[in-house]
């Protein structure tokens, strides 16, 4: 049976939140085409996973025999996460853009999740796994737009998930949030409408593509 694990670090509830809109939008397709599948879920802003520490850290590069009990405690925290990924077919993960980043929550679990010479490294063993972000945000920063330069949201996870963790990274990006809500955006709203329009079309199509490809 086909695994999906779907995170979502949005700090808005349901239907507020562009991200967890779109992720559920995902899910719905995903699991319409795997009905006896599995779902990991984690709600980063709900139930937060421990921000690393030096014990969770230097515990991955200590000998079992050798970790103190704080380390062989927090070491366990990482591995939980660590085998969530693992067993993974495809993850999908709710990634809004807050000050020009990724939420702290969500960079909590990617630094639990990277550990050198089994997450990264020469042979990841996550290595090839697809990976959905929906990268949302409030404004514009695609390339051409006056704050393209401020976009550290997509850069960064290109560099994690591909460059470390071997992912194979594909984006939806509904943007233009703020329009609706933002007198001085309003002249943006059919743009908004039409990026929104976009995601959950991208949604949908790319959780049936997915099913394909496990399928093949």
């Amino acid at each position: 049976m086909a695994t999906l694990l779907h995170i979502d670090s949005s700090v808005f509830p349901g239907e507020a939140s562009s991200s967890r809109s779109v992720t559920a939008a995902f899910r719905k397709s995903w699991e319409e085409q795997h009905p006896q599948g599995t779902v990991i879920y984690r709600d980063l802003a709900a139930n937060p996973v421990p921000h690393i520490t030096a014990d969770a850290w230097s515990a991955g590069y200590a000998a079992p025999s050798e970790r103190t009990p704080e380390q062989s405690a927090a070491f366990a925290a990482r591995v939980k996460l660590i085998e969530e990924l693992e067993q993974a077919d495809t993850v999908l993960i709710g990634a809004p853009m807050y000050n020009y980043s990724i939420p702290s929550t969500l960079k909590a679990w990617l630094d639990n999740v990277l550990l050198l010479g089994r997450t990264a490294g020469e042979t990841p063993s996550a290595q090839g796994t697809p990976v959905i972000v929906v990268a949302s945000r409030g404004g514009s920063y695609a390339p051409g737009t006056p704050r393209e330069n401020y976009e550290f949201v997509q850069n960064y996870l290109e560099a994690v998930f591909t460059g470390t963790l071997g992912l194979d990274l594909d984006f939806i990006v509904p943007e233009l949030t703020m329009a609706p809500r933002n007198p001085a955006m309003s002249e943006l709203v059919p743009l908004y409408e039409a990026s929104r329009r976009r995601a959950f079309e991208d949604a949908t199509a790319k959780a049936k593509a997915l099913a394909d490809r496990l399928a093949a």
